[in-house]
Order: structure tokens, then C-alpha cells, then sequence
């Protein structure tokens, strides 16, 4: 969805001899040289655009590319070529789908009702799903296991209060309470790919809150 960050994943560990290179629908956006030492995106590789300003960044271990705040415009076909003694070559589909009025409104419910972060998507077996809260850890689906606040201070904050949809691996809360408010972050990842989408709960008062996809 649009405003998600997205990790295209290499899948190797690259070393001070390979060159790696990214292209988006042909045009080259990124690269790393042999040394390492000059890592160019976009603009500095084409002069004449600036499609992902400020938005591209490459994992100097693997040559990951991850692209941050996705827009519509970035849907396409990306390219990695690793140059090496055994050169490589690896494509990737990526579609950006707009996020919904709903999804954009903050929604007033009344303290103590349920509310359930969407993940938009099926869950697929090799996909691994990861909530966070605050940057903590609360919830996680690997196959068909899942596991709910692991630590003491999850458990307490959260007793008996979240479900996983194993389906989509949404996040139901029940009974919110204004301790509830902050940011949720949602982790999708496999061997190929990984997205990272945010939530924010603001529960206003005694009686209402709000929720708001960040987008």
C-alpha cells in the first residue's frame, strides 16, 4: 500500500568484489561498486530524474534495496544484476496500491470495544507476520504458529486482550484502553521481499479513540 516501506532482498551476501546494480523498468537507480565506496541513487546515476529522491537505500552486505514512503508511481518491474566471478540476475514485480478513504479516516468507537488493525492481504504459508507496539515486540504468525506477548511487559500491558487473524494476520485488540495509544508496526517477510506498514491508535479519552493508517 501506498506510504509502506518495501525490502527487495538479494538473497546473498556480497563481497568487496562484486558490483551490484538496481534498475527500475531498465533505468539504472542504484549501485554499488567494487569497493563499496560510492553508492549512487537516481539522481547522481541519471541526471534527468528524480523519481525516488531521498527514498532509496541499499544494504552494503547483501545489496538489499529497500524504498521508503511508496507511491503508485513506483509499481513496475525492478531489476538487481550482481557482478561477479558468477554473475546474477534477479526480477521483481512491484505493485503500489493506493490506500481507501477508510483506511484514511480516524474512526471514534467507545473505550472498552474491540478494534483490529488490517494487514490489507492473504497470509501466505512462507510469509512470516510481526507486530510490534512502541517498537516492542506482541505478536508474531510463522506457518501455521503464532505466538502473543512473549515478554512480561507485553503481558502486562496487553493481558488476554490480542487475537491473530491467522488468515490475514490482523490484529484484534478488545477492551482498549487509552494505555493502548501509540504507534503499531507491521512486519511481512519472506526470502524475497519485506514490507513494513504503521498504524497509529490514539485512544482521545475517556470514552473514544482514534486510529489512523499512516500513510
Amino acid at each position: 500500500m501506498e506510504g509502506d516501506s518495501v525490502t527487495l532482498n538479494s538473497g546473498v551476501q556480497t563481497n568487496q568484489q562484486d558490483r551490484v546494480r538496481w534498475y527500475y523498468n531498465d533505468t539504472r537507480i542504484a549501485q554499488i561498486n567494487r569497493d563499496q565506496s560510492k553508492i549512487c541513487t537516481d539522481v547522481q546515476c541519471n541526471e534527468d530524474t528524480e523519481r525516488f529522491r531521498d527514498r532509496l537505500k541499499l544494504d552494503h552486505q547483501t545489496g538489499s534495496l529497500t524504498i521508503t514512503d511508496t507511491t503508485d508511481t513506483d509499481s513496475g518491474v525492478y531489476k538487481l544484476k550482481i557482478i561477479s566471478s558468477s554473475d546474477s540476475e534477479k526480477i521483481f514485480i512491484v505493485s503500489v496500491h493506493g490506500v481507501s478513504a477508510a483506511e484514511r479516516e480516524e474512526e471514534d468507537r467507545k473505550e472498552g470495544e474491540s478494534v483490529t488493525l488490517y494487514t490489507g492481504v492473504i497470509k501466505n504459508t512462507n510469509d512470516v507476520m510481526t507486530w510490534y507496539f512502541n517498537d516492542t515486540l506482541i505478536a508474531e504468525i510463522t506457518g501455521d504458529q503464532s505466538k502473543i506477548c512473549t515478554d512480561v511487559q507485553c503481558k502486562e500491558r496487553f493481558r488476554d486482550r490480542l487475537k491473530l487473524d491467522h488468515q490475514t494476520g490482523s490484529l484484534i485488540i478488545t477492551n482498549i484502553r487509552n494505555t493502548d495509544s501509540g504507534e503499531y508496526k507491521l512486519q511481512i517477510s519472506n526470502s524475497r521481499f519485506s514490507i513494513i506498514r504503521s498504524f497509529s491508535v490514539s485512544v482521545t479519552g475517556e470514552f473514544h479513540f482514534g486510529i489512523k493508517y499512516f500513510h
